[in-house]
């Protein structure tokens, strides 16, 4: 019983929230519109790194049948590497190589350890078909 009625009253609240905020932000950017023309331009980056980091492992298939073939750490460690260091070098060149702030760091850093989940999770998956046909 308290935890349906928890439930009902932490969707209550988290509705209130989220209709207090969205307002708070239509009015905010009604009064700055500047600042909205310079989340469109870091969102549209965003979304640029997101897009080449989810295609960038699978273009380099090629390379993770040949650290398949090595069956060497070395190898896989070296694909990993270089796919986060392009994954990397991507972010900074898109946020203009200039990148302050404590926060910007940490989301970076968060974005950097995702896009490296995600690398090793893609050729793990190349590497399981490549076996199979070995």
């Amino acid at each position: 019983m308290f935890a349906a009625i928890g439930k009902f009253v932490g969707a209550k609240v988290l509705t209130a929230v989220l209709i207090v905020s969205c307002g708070a932000s239509v009015i905010w950017f009604w009064n700055h519109p500047e600042h909205l023309q310079s989340i469109w331009a870091v969102l549209k980056g965003v979304l640029v790194w997101i897009g080449l980091v989810l295609v960038l492992p699978w273009t380099a298939f090629f390379v993770t049948g040949w650290a398949v073939k090595r069956d060497s750490n070395i190898a896989a460690g070296l694909l990993l590497g270089g796919l986060i260091a392009v994954d990397v070098l991507l972010a900074l060149y898109l946020a203009g190589w200039g990148v302050s702030g404590a926060l910007t760091w940490m989301v970076l850093l968060l974005g950097f350890l995702s896009a490296a989940v995600y690398n090793f999770l893609v050729c793990d998956f190349q590497a399981s078909l490549f076996e199979d046909n070995l």
